[in-house]
């Protein structure tokens, strides 16, 4: 119930401008999200970096609503691979396609792609919705990766029904996949309704991609399956070099260091941007326990504005 509602409440913009105001629900933000501005993120970066974590790089932002803002999008992700370069900083870029047009081009990412190509660095096609799971797939699979193999991956999510079939096709493609959990609200018709479901989906589609992918990204913050990605590693040779551990930007830094520490790699998806509410919603609809303090203090502050 909390957590469906917390996915309503991620699409409703007349509270994101009120919340955007408010003091108290930026600073819960500031947990989860590296800043407004790509200066403050790749300041976050380089503390990471100093950790032994590599990143990658959000811009936070969905659904753009012409042309214009979509090359805007695309020419805000080339400059943030020019500043990574340019600051010799270990991380790359993850990309959600709506941002980049996929409502009105499917034409407008190529810059991007090219550009990471000449740096030899990487983008990352995040998942959204499952409204759209089927058309980021065909654009990838037909489009993005054929042209830019070495420089482009792809998100796959396990609370969908048919996750695991599309990692065995990756896996015969030999894409890099990012295996989570999934943070939209689905309908029961394409998704899991219950976390064990979710969760037994996780470990099978994380073992195939550990046997058969190419470097896989084991997006969790659930120690059960981390300690069976070690275990399942452990027991079919896999060394530590062929995969790593990825987790969100203010969730379990101490577990995070411990990866490393254990000689694991580890990358932190670092979001940024003005556009943080709907991204902050869905952390908090994984994690319902942070809610308390946030809404607590944001809702009555504004019943007591209604009041005045």
């Amino acid at each position: 119930m909390l957590r469906s509602a917390l996915l309503y409440l991620s699409g409703q913009q007349q509270i994101f401008r009120f919340v955007r105001n408010n003091k108290l629900a930026k600073n819960m933000a500031n947990r989860f999200v590296a800043g407004e501005t790509l200066d403050t993120a790749l300041a976050a970066v380089a503390r990471l970096n100093a950790r032994g974590i590599t990143a990658s790089l959000d811009l936070l932002g969905e659904s753009v609503h012409n042309e214009e803002e979509a090359r805007a999008s695309g020419e805000a992700y080339v400059t943030m691979l020019d500043r990574i370069h340019e600051r010799k900083a270990d991380a790359n870029v993850s990309v959600k396609l709506t941002a980049m047009g996929l409502d009105i081009s499917e034409d407008l990412s190529d810059k991007i792609l090219q550009r990471a190509r000449d740096y030899q660095t990487f983008v990352r096609i995040d998942m959204e919705s499952s409204e759209y799971t089927q058309r980021t797939l065909d654009l990838f699979e037909h489009r993005l990766y054929a042209a830019y193999r070495d420089n482009v991956g792809i998100v796959l999510q396990s609370y969908l029904f048919r996750t695991f079939a599309d990692v065995q096709r990756a896996n015969l493609l030999k894409a890099r996949v990012r295996l989570c959990k999934g943070a939209y609200k689905e309908p029961e018709a394409v998704a899991y309704p219950n976390k064990k479901d979710v969760d037994a989906n996780y470990v099978r589609s994380m073992h195939e991609l550990m046997l058969k992918g190419n470097y896989p990204g084991i997006a969790t913050h659930d120690e059960a399956i981390i300690r069976e990605a070690k275990r399942f590693a452990k027991e079919n040779q896999i060394a530590p070099t062929r995969f790593e551990f990825q987790m969100l930007y203010g969730v379990r830094r101490d577990l995070q260091d411990q990866l490393v520490r254990e000689g694991y790699r580890m990358r932190v998806y670092v979001p940024f941007g003005t556009q943080w509410y709907p991204y902050l919603m869905r952390r908090l609809a994984e994690r319902p326990a942070n809610v308390a303090f946030l809404t607590g203090s944001v809702f009555k502050e504004m019943v007591g504005r209604r009041r005045r």
